[in-house]
């Protein structure tokens, strides 16, 4: 747990010092075989837990059946280009993960089938050009309380989130990792323009799940 632990603290880290999700990257391509290399690794951990761990199904720590495969569908319907998005779960300094879809699922935190979780989801503000990336979360600033955000799971399952609060933040506060006692919500991340000092988080918390 203490590995788990500092592992999730190092990939926030990446992501909110902005290794990851910030900065004018229009037009960049980054690179070669090291983001090939991360990205593979990310593929590879696309899978759930195995039953009996931490997140896994079963018992009261799920709300629904944890699905083999990890990827998973968000949807924003307040944000142009935020649909059906595909959302891989990855290290918070793979950057070709990042460049390649809209947003990343952070390793180690929350799923939305579980009771208690924040699943934390960051992408680029500007991104790459030609990529999904590409302003994927330009109009994360739009959102205000009592939007939806939408989750679904390769199991079809649809989780269902409001917004009810945005928060802007330094880099290193790490308090925003942390769920709520409790609750199941959904984290959005991107950087504060125009000079990406700061990071803008907004907060959902769970209201509908349906099963498929």
């Amino acid at each position: 747990m203490r590995l788990r632990r500092l592992a999730l603290i190092l990939g926030v880290l990446l992501v909110l010092a902005g290794l990851s999700a910030c900065g004018s990257l229009t037009g960049q391509t980054s690179g070669g075989d090291d983001d090939k290399q991360m990205s593979r690794e990310a593929e590879q951990q696309q899978v759930a837990p195995e039953k009996g761990r931490e997140g896994a199904s079963g018992g009261e720590k799920t709300i629904a059946e944890a699905p083999e495969n990890t990827v998973l569908r968000l949807t924003v319907p307040k944000m142009e280009r935020v649909k059906n998005a595909r959302i891989p779960t990855g290290r918070g300094d793979d950057e070709a993960l990042l460049r390649d879809n809209v947003a990343i699922h952070l390793l180690y935190t929350g799923f939305p089938w579980e009771r208690e979780a924040n699943v934390y989801i960051a992408g680029h503000r500007l991104g790459y050009s030609g990529t999904d990336s590409y302003l994927a979360f330009y109009d994360i600033d739009k959102l205000e309380k009592g939007d939806e955000i939408i989750l679904r799971d390769a199991n079809g399952t649809t989780y269902t989130y409001e917004v009810f609060r945005t928060l802007v933040v330094d880099p290193t506060d790490l308090h925003v990792l942390n769920p709520i006692p409790g609750k199941n919500i959904v984290t959005l991340q991107a950087c504060t323009l125009p000079d990406y000092s700061r990071r803008i988080l907004v907060q959902g918390e769970l209201q509908d799940v349906k099963q498929a």
